[in-house]
């Protein structure tokens, strides 16, 4: 989808110098940019994110951590 955009001179310049530094069009430059913005404050895509790298690793605790850790903490009255 074509769009247009104002952006400041300066914010365009430091653009343009980064899209001939990665070897990317100007358009895929603004579209990952604008990607990234938007998953790094999509707390859904987030969530989604860190759900599948928990499920690829153990996250159980060792038995003996979690004695060590009660006994830490001692017991608590609610």
């Amino acid at each position: 989808m074509k769009t247009a955009v104002s952006v400041p001179d300066a914010v365009f310049r430091s653009a343009e110098r980064m899209a001939k530094r990665l070897g990317i069009s100007r358009s895929e430059l603004y579209s990952t940019a604008v990607r990234e913005f938007i998953d790094r404050r999509d707390g859904a895509a987030l969530t989604a994110k860190l759900n599948a790298a928990c499920a690829e690793l153990d996250t159980s605790m060792d038995p003996a951590v979690l004695r060590a850790q009660a006994r830490a903490i001692g017991p608590e009255e609610w």
